[in-house]
């Protein structure tokens, strides 16, 4: 019966038991899929990007979704995949950047989960997304400039997230990992330490 609730696991002679969906959400770099895979490792929980799962229903890249459909079609998909993940057993999901922008998203994952902030500055971004072309917002003449008003009109909505983590420059992704683990921790409605 518990194991409907949540999701249980053995680590480090810890045993961890998820309640809720976690929904990593910020800005493209940010590191959404790489410290959602992590995390969903160490809780022993399935693990969904949502643009995967999109791309997969399409049978499409975003980029391409976007080219050939518009943004206002992707973000409906997006909100439908959205809505089915956390409609399932607890997990992990990574979101594309603008999926919290959506008052409806934001409420989906209030309701059904907890929104966790991945909080990048403006350079650790840029640093990361810089020499990748899959990132349709910034197929711009200034890429690094498009990023920043992104930044700044996007910023005070993911502020919006129930929990917010600090991305540090030189932090590996296991330590950043971490540092969402305990913090999620640190609420026992979504992450029990048994």
């Amino acid at each position: 019966m518990a194991e409907k609730k949540g999701r249980r696991c053995m680590a480090q002679g810890r045993q961890y038991h998820l309640k809720r969906t976690v929904v990593l959400v910020g800005m493209m770099g940010s590191g959404k899929t790489a410290i959602g895979r992590a995390l969903a490792a160490a809780l022993d929980v399935p693990f969904v990007d949502s643009d995967a799962a999109i791309e997969e229903a399409a049978a499409a890249t975003i980029a391409e979704i976007f080219e050939r459909d518009g943004e206002v079609f992707f973000r409906k998909r997006e909100a439908e995949v959205l809505r089915r993940l956390l409609s399932g057993p607890p997990r992990v999901v990574s979101t594309g950047g603008g999926a919290f922008l959506a008052q409806a998203n934001r409420d989906a994952i209030a309701q059904m989960g907890v929104a966790v902030w991945l909080d990048a500055d403006l350079e650790i971004l840029w640093e990361r997304v810089r020499h990748k072309d899959t990132r349709p917002l910034l197929r711009t003449a200034d890429p690094k400039a498009t990023l920043a008003a992104i930044y700044q009109e996007r910023t005070p909505i993911y502020s919006l997230a129930g929990l917010k983590i600090t991305v540090k420059d030189n932090a590996s992704i296991e330590q950043t990992m971490r540092s969402v683990r305990d913090t999620l921790a640190s609420r026992p409605d979504i992450l029990e330490i048994r």
